[in-house]
């Protein structure tokens, strides 16, 4: 299945690994919002240390606009493979099409790492 328009790189397994963990630990030890809606005001409001988008989101027009708006303000976004698998990060019984995370609390080392590969990541994809 090829990636959704909206996905603007694609991270390494062992990353994706990173950033379930980080929301996880977040969510206990900090504060974390979850959701689409959520995550755009969070995101509008300047609050948002890293944003985290499901690929695997029907239709792909729910979180199509979260790329273009964390770019406009600087905010550090990732792509997960599953919307899934993020609810479960975030403790909740259903998929999640999008969090972010306002407060790292005990995950602050591994967002700050995340974020640090996101911005090679990303020098990388646009070089392509």
């Amino acid at each position: 299945m090829s990636k959704p328009y909206y996905v603007k790189f694609e991270a390494p397994k062992d990353l994706v690994t990173a950033v379930y963990e980080a929301v996880r630990v977040a969510k206990q030890s900090g504060k974390v919002r979850k959701g689409t809606n959520e995550t755009t005001k969070a995101v509008e409001r300047g609050l948002s240390k890293l944003v985290v988008i499901a690929e695997d989101v029907e239709p792909p027009e729910v979180v199509a606009h979260l790329p273009i708006l964390c770019e406009e303000r600087n905010s550090p976004f990732i792509f997960v493979p599953s919307k899934q698998q993020l609810g479960v990060s975030l403790g909740i019984d259903v998929g999640s099409a999008a969090a972010t995370i306002i407060d790292a609390g005990e995950a602050q080392h591994i967002v700050e790492q995340v974020v640090s590969s996101i911005g090679s990541l990303k020098g990388t994809a646009k070089k392509e």
